[in-house]
């Protein structure tokens, strides 16, 4: 009811207005704003019209709406909070995130600490392990050299004792034993095929530098005996040890020239060497 009567004044307001206004009013200095007004009051009247037309047209009873902006700033209120509640717990995990990285940091740094002091250590005690091995080989290889010995007075004697000590599997006695032929009989008959065991005794052990001394003072002159040829191999074998590929070739060359008719066995290693040296 309230409404329809404010619709009704309004309905003969607007009525009385055109009126008014054919009415001609004395000048004054408030005919700017009384203006203004009237056409305030004319737009009030038409949005009243609009609305009663409205209801007319429809058949629905007008109803108006009241502002939702209390509503919309509660729902705004309320998802601001649940926005500072969620930003709350992300400045939480944040604060446990760096937390939990300070103390990885930490962490890894004692780590590194410790591993630093671990690889030293472990680099010390591998020195002091090389300085082992190293000075066990050095002791090895003084108690394998033979202690001189008092060769008989015969050297077909002494020959025959040194080659006893070869047969036996003796070889730091046999190489004591012909090293000390070659140096008290170095013009004897037998002291080519001497240096040629002594070679052998060296080649044995590893020696490869002496037992290469040792072959090529048993093949100077290229004798004509039966253990010529291997020694000549031998020579060949003890060079390709030594990384004198070439020099190991040249007498591969001289024991084919030299010795034709060498045992066949002494040809097929000569063949593999041969091999090994890259020869052409």
């Amino acid at each position: 009811m309230k409404l329809k009567s404010v619709l009704l004044a309004a309905l003969l307001a607007s009525a009385a207005i055109p009126a008014l206004a054919q009415t001609p009013m004395p000048e004054d200095p408030l005919d700017d704003r009384s203006v203004k007004r009237v056409e305030r009051m004319e737009k009030v009247v038409r949005e009243l019209r609009s609305i009663v037309f409205q209801g007319r047209d429809t058949g629905k009873p007008v109803v108006v709406q009241p502002a939702e902006t209390e509503a919309q700033i509660l729902t705004l209120g309320e998802r601001i909070g649940d926005l500072e509640q969620t930003l709350q717990r992300v400045n939480g995990q944040n604060e446990t995130l760096t937390h939990d990285l300070d103390q990885a940091r930490r962490a890894s740094a004692e780590q590194k600490t410790r591993s630093d002091a671990l690889e030293a250590r472990l680099a010390a005690l591998e020195a002091k392990l090389t300085a082992l091995e190293t000075a066990a080989v050095e002791a090895a290889q003084v108690a394998e050299t033979p202690a001189p010995l008092a060769p008989p007075a015969d050297p077909a004697v002494a020959f025959k004792q040194a080659r006893q000590f070869l047969l036996d599997g003796d070889y730091a006695n046999a190489e004591a034993a012909f090293l000390a032929y070659v140096t008290n009989y170095p013009d004897n008959p037998k002291a080519p095929e001497a240096r040629y065991w002594l070679g052998e005794t060296l080649f044995v052990r590893e020696a490869y530098g002496d037992a290469a001394g040792a072959f090529l003072g048993a093949v100077r002159g290229w004798p004509q005996t039966g253990w010529a040829p291997d020694a000549t191999l031998k020579l060949s074998r003890a060079l390709v040890a030594l990384k004198k590929p070439a020099d190991a070739c040249k007498t591969l060359d001289e024991l084919a020239k030299r010795y034709p008719k060498a045992p066949p066995a002494v040809v097929s290693r000569a063949a593999s060497t041969r091999v090994a040296a890259k020869c052409a």
